[in-house]
């Protein structure tokens, strides 16, 4: 089964609560650690890496804090996880390298890079913003739903 790692899911959750609150400034990584119950070295960690990775500010001090270093509709799920996790892969064939035993026999290579490259689509496709959880982000969350059920038919 396809799972994103417990690092994504803390990371895409801060992304979020950043760009709830980006109204009223910056967040610290207590603040969202508290928030969600993530583990606070664990998160500071995750979110050093996604500055790092642009697509976050941090900015030290007394009223320092994380901010979304663009609009929350510009930053796609994608490039949260792959800050995080790094390049995303299904199974070990679909690598640069292809490594793998059954190279030679394997008649599932193809099909298998192509729902790899439909997964990266969709969540190419899903912006923080529409992770957000408001009235005016409903009909987003639909199309969400809609994008995670085209890639379900996928054949």
């Amino acid at each position: 089964m396809l799972k994103l790692t417990k690092k994504a899911d803390y990371g895409l959750m801060a992304m979020k609560h950043l760009a709830e609150h980006a109204p009223e400034g910056s967040c610290s990584a207590k603040d969202v650690a508290d928030a969600y119950g993530i583990p606070q070295e664990a998160l500071a960690k995750i979110l050093q890496r996604l500055v790092k990775a642009g697509l976050l500010h941090s900015q030290h001090g007394i009223n320092g804090g994380y901010t979304l270093a663009r609009d929350a509709t510009k930053i796609s799920a994608f490039e949260v996880i792959r800050a995080i996790d790094g390049p995303l892969f299904i199974t070990s064939c679909v690598t640069v390298r292809g490594e793998c035993d059954q190279t030679d026999r394997c008649n599932i290579r193809e099909p298998l890079r192509r729902v790899n490259q439909s997964i990266e689509e969709v969540l190419r496709r899903i912006t923080i913003s529409q992770m957000k959880e408001e009235p005016a982000a409903e009909s987003e969350a639909g199309s969400v739903e809609k994008k995670i059920a085209e890639l379900v038919t996928i054949t």
